[in-house]
């Protein structure tokens, strides 16, 4: 408290006095003067760690502001919806503006229904579109748990159509946005597999020991940066923050500048 310190020189005087009073009464004496020392100071308690608490697998939908290259460049809509008993599907879909339409040549709509088991999310299947200007793209992928392979059709190159096997606790790209939103701890380090698209990937994965103040519009989030640490060139950060059930910011950068970058500007339970 501001008033402790001239609070306490206050009474320290008095009882100064006091005892340069007494001592002048007493007869002198060949044991030396007792030291008067001022009471110890009290002890501050140690702030608590900071609780961390990742969110439930709920319904949401969340809408992003996207910028390519720093400059806006159109909007993501990602939403979570419950589909009945364990499984769940979840969508992501980035419309760009002319200049973003034009710089990447479509836009994107991604899904993938999954099963939620004991905690792991479970893909079932996958779809990807690709709209643009002059061409349009689909691919579908089916995850074969009891076959333990997965496999896609569609707009896919020959080499990627061939199955591929399966392994407890493989994720597609969406997936590992909740994944990390779930295992996500100060200071944890987590690995995945990511396969899609006839491709399989390992995606390593660091969060920061202590939250951050993060900017995203209007809002200021105390959030939890989470990187990949083996993306070589191609670097993909989070930022996760206590109560929001989505990431409030991903940024993907390529060699060493920031490329997409979506940033949260509303949620909510649906």
């Amino acid at each position: 408290m501001k008033n402790t310190p001239p609070l306490r020189k206050f009474l320290l005087l008095p009882f100064a006095v006091l005892a340069f009073a007494a001592w002048a009464q007493t007869p002198p004496s060949s044991e030396p003067a007792p030291v008067i020392q001022a009471p110890p100071e009290p002890a501050v308690p140690a702030l608590p760690a900071m609780a961390w608490e990742p969110p439930p697998l709920q319904p949401f939908s969340a809408t992003y502001q996207a910028f390519y290259k720093g400059k806006e460049a159109g909007d993501a809509t990602m939403q979570v919806s419950h589909t009945g008993g364990n499984q769940w599907r979840v969508d992501m879909q980035v419309v760009g503006r002319r200049g973003f339409a034009s710089v990447l040549g479509l836009n994107l709509e991604q899904s993938t229904v999954f099963e939620e088991r004991n905690g792991v999310y479970a893909p079932l299947s996958q779809s990807t579109v690709r709209k643009g200007l002059f061409l349009g793209k689909k691919a579908v992928g089916t995850y074969n748990w009891e076959a333990g392979t997965a496999q896609w059709t569609g707009d896919v190159k020959k080499d990627r159509a061939q199955p591929i096997p399966l392994q407890p606790g493989d994720q597609s790209a969406l997936l590992l946005n909740l994944s990390l939103m779930r295992d996500a701890r100060p200071g944890a380090v987590m690995h995945y597999r990511y396969v899609e698209l006839g491709k399989v990937r390992q995606h390593d994965y660091q969060a920061a020991a202590q939250t951050e103040n993060v900017e995203v519009g209007d809002l200021s989030y105390n959030a939890l940066k989470v990187y990949r640490t083996n993306g070589g060139k191609n670097e993909t950060i989070l930022w996760i923050a206590n109560g929001v059930p989505t990431p409030v910011r991903i940024l993907q950068r390529e060699d060493g500048e920031d490329r997409v970058d979506l940033r949260l500007i509303e949620y909510q339970g649906v």
